[in-house]
């Protein structure tokens, strides 16, 4: 019996004694189980993500390639931009392609009405000018410009070529251009072209108006531009040398001068880097004019206008003030007439979801020289030169960003001939 027991404990302890001579697990393979078994599991969830996103790319159509860009098309440069100062106000988005020529255009329109107390006009629509600006790229540093407007008149319409020139970019400090340009005398003539949609305001200043003869608004020559190295100061100038005014002063010398002296025009200018939007300037304009048709013992008549300005372009508030002095000598017995003009005007955008309204004040005041023949004497295209005091109050109202709604009441007087005179004037002016 003690035999039989003995055989029962031999039994029941040799199991027990096996797995106490096991070693035990070690932690570390546990771990490394663990990461495995997480390894599998990312494993099928990435294969399940990427079998749907194939099911989806397939059963989706399939997206167009855009083509390889031509090695002749590299991105453009702003020469011919430049030109344009219209899209310094609306700038074009997208792409364009570099091919040489490649020719892009650009219009203006504007539809007016006009109601005054002056008995010698009428009140009514009128249709404004139509503008064409065409520009094209010629080569990476050569590029063409032009402006055409049609206008209407008692008997149709007038077309007119107001800008027409070709540009060599040689770089920033020098770029160099010949042809029909609007005189840079003053700010609101390089700034503001025949596209009326351009500025604030319905009508441009009396000082340097369409058609006017205070101040030449074109000339055809040639004109050297660039900027100054001058750091913050952002110094740039402008040099021309060119026909300068016709025999009808209210124009430019375009099928060739009336005489055998060269007009000559030179501006600078700042826009300081620490105030954007401001710039100050001045400008020279020197000519002999030989005035058609001639006045009594035919003089000539030297002049030379001098002009000034300060604006600041940005819209909250908006300001434009300028000077110019224009002195002309008689060359038979050397008698100076000295005239001048300036104005001012100030606009604000309004803020938040008023800011499509932009309401504007315009002072303006010009002395002029009753002797001056050229200024005294009306011609079939002129009118007379007078004195001038007025004020214009209005308000522009954006539509889109390519179309405005302008209402100006004006008040104006002039010296004796004309009587005070008082205006309301509408405008729908746009670009395209």
């Amino acid at each position: 019996m003690s035999r039989v027991w003995g055989i029962l404990a031999v039994s029941l302890l040799l199991p027990w004694a096996a797995r106490a001579q096991e070693p035990s697990p070690d932690p570390r393979d546990q771990q490394i189980q663990e990461l495995r078994d997480r390894l599998e599991k990312l494993e099928r969830v990435v294969a399940e993500l990427q079998k749907e996103k194939s099911e989806a790319a397939s059963a989706a159509p399939a997206a167009p390639v855009a083509p390889e860009p031509v090695s002749n098309q590299p991105v453009p440069t702003a020469a011919t931009v430049a030109m344009d100062h219209s899209m310094e106000q609306a700038p074009v988005s997208g792409v364009v392609e570099r091919r040489y020529p490649s020719l892009h255009f650009r219009g203006f329109g504007d539809v007016d009405f006009s109601a005054t107390d002056d008995k010698a006009t009428k009140s009514g629509f009128n249709m404004g000018q139509f503008i064409l600006h065409m520009s094209s790229p010629l080569s990476e540093r050569v590029s063409v410009f032009g402006e055409t407007s049609f206008s209407a008149t008692a008997t149709g319409y007038n077309v007119d070529v107001e800008r027409l020139l070709i540009r060599y970019d040689y770089n920033d400090y020098f770029k160099l251009s010949f042809g029909r340009y609007h005189t840079p005398i003053n700010y609101w003539n390089t700034a503001f072209h025949h596209g009326l949609w351009l500025q604030t305001t319905i009508a441009r200043p009396e000082m340097i108006r369409f058609g006017g003869r205070f101040q030449p608004v074109h000339f055809l020559g040639m004109l050297a531009e660039g900027a100054i190295p001058s750091g913050p100061v952002g110094l740039q100038y402008n040099v021309g040398l060119g026909n300068g005014r016709g025999g009808n002063i209210a124009r430019a010398g375009d099928a060739g001068d009336v005489n055998n002296n060269r007009a000559w025009v030179a501006s600078i200018f700042a826009r300081p880097a620490a105030l954007n939007g401001l710039q100050v300037g001045g400008a020279l304009y020197g000519d002999l004019i030989s005035p058609s048709p001639a006045l009594a013992g035919n003089p000539t008549f030297r002049e030379l206008i001098s002009s000034a300005h300060i604006v600041w372009t940005r819209e909250t508030p908006e300001f434009l003030a300028e000077f110019a002095h224009v002195r002309h000598r008689n060359s038979l017995n050397q008698e100076e007439y000295n005239s001048d003009a300036a104005y001012a005007q100030i606009a604000y955008r309004l803020p938040g979801e008023a800011g499509k309204w932009k309401p504007y004040y315009r002072f303006e005041w010009s002395n002029i020289s009753p002797n001056d023949p050229l200024f005294s004497t009306a011609t079939q295209t002129a009118p007379v030169v007078l004195d001038l005091t007025g004020s214009t109050l209005g308000v522009r109202y954006d539509i889109t960003n390519f179309a405005a709604f302008k209402a100006e009441f004006r008040h104006t007087s002039r010296r004796a001939v004309d009587p005070v005179i008082n205006g309301v004037f509408l405008q729908t002016s746009f670009t395209f």
